[in-house]
């Protein structure tokens, strides 16, 4: 059922499953990487396209973990932003940093019910109040935009980015879901 914001809990968690299979399309392709063309410094808003998907897990985690549940002070947001667990330099430190990125977020979506997406959240670096949903959508706007930059910089050394459409994609996850 939709909500009076036109979004409903259902929505947000298809949305979230989406930027989750196209994030993990999109790990497997850098994963395949030579680690230099991985790590190498681009000029892209995080430098490499390493250190980009980092940032999207950064994205997810202080929104949807954190601010999302009302854990947006500085003083905790300080903490977290200097824990040297979210700024991993191997695929190893990645991999435990992606899982505990994706266990909070899935505990998050688990619980999403019309009334949590209009909660409003704040947080201290941006003036005005926002919702849930404007939290979940930031995450996903956000993605989109850092997985451009990762795009380009994957064209420019003519190799083809993982598909990502939303009909493919969910119609994959639809028939993995099936299978299991």
């Amino acid at each position: 059922m939709a909500t009076s914001l036109g979004f409903s809990p259902e929505d947000a968690r298809a949305i979230a499953d989406y930027n989750r299979a196209v994030f993990d399309r999109f790990v497997r392709s850098i994963r395949n990487l030579p680690r230099k063309e991985a790590t190498r410094k681009r000029g892209i808003g995080h430098e490499s396209l390493f250190d980009t998907l980092v940032h999207i897990l950064n994205v997810q985690e202080v929104w949807l973990v954190y601010i999302v549940h009302g854990h947006n002070s500085d003083k905790e947001l300080g903490e977290l932003f200097h824990d040297p667990r979210r700024h991993p330099t191997t695929w190893k430190g990645f991999d435990e940093y992606s899982k505990r990125v994706w266990t909070g977020v899935d505990a998050t979506l688990r619980n999403l019910t019309p009334r949590l997406l209009g909660r409003r959240v704040s947080v201290f670096w941006m003036p005005g109040r926002y919702t849930v949903r404007d939290a979940l959508l930031q995450t996903t706007m956000e993605e989109a935009h850092h997985l451009g930059e990762i795009i380009g910089a994957l064209w420019q050394d003519d190799k083809k980015p993982p598909e990502m459409t939303w009909i493919d994609t969910r119609r994959l996850a639809a028939g993995r879901r099936r299978r299991a």
